[in-house]
């Protein structure tokens, strides 16, 4: 998508539990700071993510700066998933194909293919839209 980066908090299971959409300009560790502090100042959403204990990221995320402000904000453990120095080629990597997964599942929704919407609330709109009947189906 051009001009947009999307940035997503999802669950063990691939249920989306934040979603934040920011310009492209945006560094990843901006990005994660923004989605957790929107997920902070809502209470809902506080209460649900306030019991994990664990969040794993890809190497975008990593940085003490990082660390230390969601360790403080959040008292979460922010742990990245690198690959080895000496593995080549594609591999799957533990917990990070979560993600990957989770915005697979999005890509199904037409809507979310081209950035049709000029207010960014409605672009987080559509993403939280697409997910309900996957989310439904499972939950079955």
């Amino acid at each position: 998508m051009k001009g947009r980066k999307r940035f997503i908090l999802v669950d063990t299971m691939g249920f989306l539990l934040g979603v934040r959409v920011v310009a492209a300009s945006i560094s990843e560790k901006a990005g994660a700071m923004l989605l957790i502090e929107k997920i902070w100042s809502q209470s809902l959403l506080k209460q649900l993510c306030g019991k994990m204990e664990l969040v794993w990221v890809d190497s975008g995320y990593q940085g003490d700066d990082l660390y230390d402000w969601v360790a403080t904000l959040t008292g979460w453990i922010w742990q990245v998933v690198k690959r080895s120095d000496d593995q080549k080629g594609f591999r799957i990597l533990p917990r990070r194909w979560v993600v990957e997964r989770s915005f697979a599942w999005l890509s199904f929704n037409r809507r979310l293919a081209k950035d049709y919407e000029r207010l960014i609330r409605n672009s987080e709109s559509n993403l939280y839209i697409a997910m309900l009947p996957m989310m439904l189906r499972r939950c079955k």
